[in-house]
């Protein structure tokens, strides 16, 4: 089922082209966007300013031209109800009551919500979260992990063959580092006959940087372990894996707590493609030497005296770096993975890196910019009170684990306050849910570019914008169907959808601007489409509540049946943000 937005777009486009005898006119100029107050209609068209300059006529003249040359019919069946120009020739748009109540009708009959286009031969790579192995995932991994979640379940809702990656750094001198300190003082660990956790294996880590930095004797072991595990040696590869185990048991506490799903495919995937990355870049003669380092020189990516920034692909110890790894990557998920769009979620600061590789990728052939889709997907920074960074009481990063127990404890108290009448076990699970909802709704809530303050007061709010009030209005649907006690099923075969009310017209309408959020947010990327989205579905729906009776009056069946609609799109909108739903609350 086409979306209204691009339904008006095609109806307008045919009747600016009739109206001047013009097909070249293109559809970039038919401008549609949603009325800023509902007295002026639902949608408006703003074309009739760019035109009147092309074709140098009175703006309203055009928008008079255009409106008489509309068909108000699509499919034989009415669509416009009216039009009315204002201003300079602004062009009011009401759609007809009857086309939104047949449309509300099909979204709550399809298992799809009125969604008919298929995307399953189209694949897309998702890269988020990436956390490095051997240190805890910190609050700055919840922003990547949150967002490329709910883009990954949007693209999977939109029928997207979806890969979701999880990059995790898992290769380099680190490891070297930490597995010749952990023969030395943990033996016990690479043996079998010690348990740890990733606490301690941080603890250790920051223990065998000190020594590496001070201790030649032991920087020179730890670089030999390096070349052991490059190299293939067993019992350093054996030390490397259980490093790995440990840390991935810890991430998946994390990513059970978000139900987050995520394949890992890390650094030490791509390293055996590293070699013959760098060999093919220098037979395309893409390789310039400069202190000894092997790197890709591209026009546009200057520092602030003008000159060109290298990207570095091989340092010159011979070393490889981050570079060379995505160089790597992104040819193994463009030739290997036939991948048609490719999304990195990482913090705005790698943005320059990641335009660099795309450019170096594009030079060398593995992108074509025509055939495949790369985006770099920023996120602003997570700040405290004050603005800060946000960190703990004793001035350590706050780790991202225990920052999702304190909120599921948080609600928990909340829900006691509340005084609701739950059993010990229900209790537990409303207040993970209210909890972890709480956290990614905030976040996504926020426009992803800019950094947001984060407050579990103000998150955990039922009022306003907040995963709460969502959960609220959802559960406040399933006690209406409980107080009315009709069955729903048989209502959706029997009853039709008949809208009378100012406020059930304007529920109506929103609901069917669900398809065209996300058919804007698949192209920008942007959550917060859907959160604005979802907040304001939620809004109309009480404004309903509050003006159109339901038990017991003549509609009561029409309006259960949109109050249902309402609640399989407000339960599927939550579900793409990665939000769970209660029953009651």
């Amino acid at each position: 089922m086409i979306t209204i937005h691009n339904q008006l777009q095609q109806s307008f486009l045919r009747a600016i082209q009739q109206a001047f005898s013009d097909t070249s006119i293109q559809p970039a100029l038919v401008e549609i966007t949603h009325s800023t107050q509902e007295k002026f209609g639902h949608y408006q068209c703003n074309s009739a300013m760019k035109l009147s300059k092309i074709l140098k006529k009175n703006p309203r003249e055009v928008a008079e031209a255009i409106v008489s040359n509309l068909n108000l019919v699509e499919d034989g069946q009415p669509f416009i109800e009216k039009c009315e120009i204002a201003g300079p020739g602004f062009i009011n748009i009401s759609i007809d009551t009857n086309y939104l109540a047949n449309r509300t009708q099909t979204i709550l009959h399809s298992a799809k919500l009125g969604m008919t286009e298929s995307h399953q031969h189209e694949k897309v790579v998702i890269d988020f979260s990436s956390p490095n192995t051997a240190k805890e995932m910190q609050v700055w991994h919840l922003r990547s992990t949150i967002i490329g979640d709910c883009l990954a379940r949007l693209f999977e809702f939109l029928d997207y063959d979806v890969l979701r990656l999880n990059h995790v750094g898992d290769w380099g001198t680190a490891f070297g580092m930490l597995i010749a300190y952990l023969k030395e003082e943990a033996p016990g660990i690479l043996n079998g006959t010690q348990q740890t956790d990733l606490t301690h294996l941080v603890t250790w880590y920051k223990q065998a940087k000190k020594r590496f930095d001070e201790d030649a004797a032991f920087k020179k072991r730890s670089q030999l372990e390096v070349v052991a595990i490059q190299s293939g040696d067993a019992s350093s590869l054996h030390a490397w894996e259980i490093i790995c185990d440990i840390s991935r048991r810890a991430y998946q506490e994390v990513y059970d707590l978000l139900d987050v799903h995520i394949i890992e495919r890390g650094e030490s995937f791509y390293n055996p493609m590293l070699a013959d990355v760098i060999a093919d870049l220098e037979s395309k003669q893409l390789i310039t030497i400069s202190d000894g380092a092997k790197c890709v020189m591209m026009p546009g990516f200057t520092n602030r005296e003008g000159e060109i920034l290298p990207l570095i692909v091989q340092k010159s110890d011979g070393g490889f770096n981050y570079a060379a790894t995505d160089m790597a990557a992104i040819r193994h998920r463009v030739q290997e993975e036939k991948a048609n769009r490719i999304i990195y979620i990482t913090d705005a600061g790698q943005s320059m890196h990641f335009q660099m590789v795309f450019k170096a990728a594009e030079l060398a052939g593995y992108l074509n910019p025509d055939k495949v889709a790369v985006n770099h997907i920023g996120f602003g920074l997570v700040l405290d009170a004050q603005g800060k960074k946000f960190k703990t009481r004793s001035s350590e990063t706050e780790r991202l684990v225990d920052l999702l127990h304190a909120a599921i404890n948080k609600a928990k108290d909340i829900l006691i306050e509340r005084q609701v009448d739950m059993s010990e076990a229900e209790l537990n699970e409303t207040a993970k849910v209210l909890g972890i909802n709480a956290i990614k709704y905030a976040d996504l809530s926020n426009n992803r570019s800019s950094d947001y303050v984060f407050s579990y007061d103000r998150m955990l709010k039922f009022e306003g914008n907040t995963a709460a009030f969502l959960m609220y209005s959802y559960v406040r649907i399933n006690g209406i169907k409980r107080k009315v006690g009709v069955d729903i099923a048989t209502l959706k075969n029997s009853v039709t959808i008949n809208l009378q009310h100012p406020s059930e017209i304007a529920l109506a309408l929103q609901v069917n601007q669900f398809d065209e959020t996300l058919d804007v947010m698949a192209k920008d990327l942007f959550p917060h489409r859907l959160t604005e989205y979802l907040f304001n579905l939620a809004e109309k729906f009480n404004a309903f509540f509050r003006d159109c009776r339901v038990e017991g009056d003549p509609a009561q069946d029409s309006r259960l049946l949109l109050a249902e609609t309402v609640a399989t799109v407000l339960k599927q909108g939550m579900n793409i943000l990665g939000l769970k739903v209660v029953d009651r609350m």
